[in-house]
């Protein structure tokens, strides 16, 4: 059943779909970062209130977050390359519609349809990696390539965006559709056909899909609004998306074909891995959201200063495919991950002591410190979230993981911005410091927490319960330090 896609491991194009792969999750990194950065132009140009342009944001938030699970699960159905290549052309064919669009609601349109193409064709390229490449030193470098090309989109998307925005905000989603057109000509080459899979049984689990992307939908919905609407709204909110919660777990604990199969979660490893990337998730883009804030509101630098400012959390593009492979292959995915933690937890606390005037060169070491956190813990949380899972539920290994990403930094995201609205009590420079300076504990408390949960993998390692998969290389029966390309 999965013999052709572990022999492309052998030869050059299974690098070449590599390329096209990391091509589709550069696009996702760049879109977003882009469109941040392009927020004021669009507001100033199609005369958007302050809630049309929230939920430009977070219409994508609710698409990708909302329906990873399900296209996770889609994937290891209905085929990696189908679901890859389709929700490819609706990713085009949507970032399309945002550059021509002339009404506020046709770009909230637009941001969730491509947020929920983006959920589908995520995982089934992340699970065409996970399932051609076998487990050991080659599929942790792929993976390690692709990690550090979506912190790469990202960061190239910061400045990017702020050139497109400053000829025509149009181009912001213009941009992407070529982008999308030539990866799509690409994997239509070079992608291989998904192997046939017997889906006897098998069926789609309706009543699972529902219940989980409503509960997943409410869930980030009430987190993204909890700083717009009153506390019961909010409370009745997120009680409702645990409600839908334990109907799926009883849906999935009888269902015959499992959208989740729940003894996934016996895995200590996945849980560890989605726990810790959810809360590095939620500081990675408080913070961010902090810092924009700062350098825009308090400093009055303009979008472009301030892209440039943080395109040094960028190094994780290059450190992750060079670096990070090496200290993966002698100390072990568990022992990298709890390094990079500490370094984000660090970054954090060095920024704490905030001040009005602050240069540039004293905010650096923080930025240097969250661009190499991310390249250590981004790729090995990956590789450990789908490491030791059947091919068959690869996907929604991919899935679980990248949900838990996007809730993170929904939930990040939420929790800085009340803080800081709560703590700041006027229109004063120190009093948008002290706002700024009480969202910054934010971060620093999820990154914290974040290392204390990933340490546990540390203690069974010591106990000699994964030494296997602590140090792939190892595991693979090579030579120590030697990874082959």
């Amino acid at each position: 059943m999965s013999a052709p896609l572990p022999a492309l491991s052998r030869n050059r194009r299974a690098w070449g779909v590599l390329l096209v792969l990391c091509g589709a999750i550069f696009l996702e990194g760049i879109d977003v970062a882009m469109l941040n950065v392009a927020l004021p132009a669009i507001r100033a140009d199609l005369g958007l209130s302050t809630g049309t342009l929230q939920w430009v944001m977070s219409a994508y938030v609710l698409g990708y977050g909302g329906f990873m699970l399900l296209g996770g699960r889609a994937a290891d159905l209905f085929g990696r390359r189908r679901m890859f290549i389709g929700w490819l052309v609706v990713f085009l064919l949507f970032s399309g519609l945002g550059g021509l669009a002339t009404e506020g609601w046709m770009l909230i349109l637009a941001r969730f349809v491509t947020g929920v193409s983006a959920a589908f064709m995520t995982p089934a390229g992340l699970s065409i990696i996970t399932t051609g490449f076998p487990e050991g030193p080659q599929r942790n470098k792929a993976l390690l390539v692709y990690s550090g090309t979506a912190a790469g989109g990202f960061s190239v998307g910061l400045v990017v965006g702020g050139l497109l925005a400053a000829v025509d905000w149009r181009w912001v989603f213009f941009a992407p559709v070529i982008l999308s057109a030539a990866i799509l000509s690409a994997a239509l080459r070079l992608v291989p056909r998904s192997p046939r899979t017997d889906r006897t049984g098998q069926g789609v689990d309706l009543a699972g899909a529902v219940t989980v992307t409503g509960g997943i939908l409410l869930l980030v919905f009430g987190v993204e609004r909890a700083t717009h609407v009153s506390a019961a709204w909010t409370t009745g909110t997120i009680g409702t998306a645990l409600l839908l919660f334990l109907a799926f777990v009883l849906i999935e604990r009888r269902s015959a074909s499992p959208l989740v199969r729940l003894g996934l979660f016996r895995n200590g490893s996945l849980v560890r891995a989605n726990v810790s990337g959810l809360l590095f998730a939620a500081g990675f883009f408080g913070f961010q959201f902090i810092a924009v804030l700062y350098l825009r509101e308090l400093r009055g630098w303009s979008s472009l200063q301030t892209s440039f400012a943080l395109i040094v959390i960028g190094v994780d593009a290059v450190l992750s495919p060079l670096l990070t492979p090496k200290l993966v292959a002698r100390f072990g995915n568990a022992r990298v991950i709890v390094g990079g933690l500490l370094l984000a937890s660090l970054a954090y606390a060095l920024f704490l002591p905030l001040g009005a005037d602050r240069t540039y060169l004293a905010m650096l070491p923080s930025l240097v410190l969250i661009g190499v956190s991310f390249s250590l813990a981004y790729g090995p949380l990956t590789i450990t979230a789908t490491d030791g899972i059947a091919e068959e539920e690869q996907g929604v290994a991919g899935g679980l993981l990248h949900t838990s990403f996007q809730f993170g930094a929904a939930l990040g995201l939420s929790a800085v911005a009340a803080v800081n609205i709560a703590a700041t009590e006027g229109t004063s420079a120190s009093a948008l410091l002290d706002g700024y300076r009480a969202a910054l504990v934010v971060p620093l408390a999820a990154a914290v927490i974040a290392t204390a949960v990933s340490a546990f993998g540390l203690r069974r390692r010591a106990g000699g319960g994964t030494a296997a998969s602590a140090n792939p290389v190892r595991q693979a029966g090579l030579p120590s330090g030697k990874v082959p390309a």
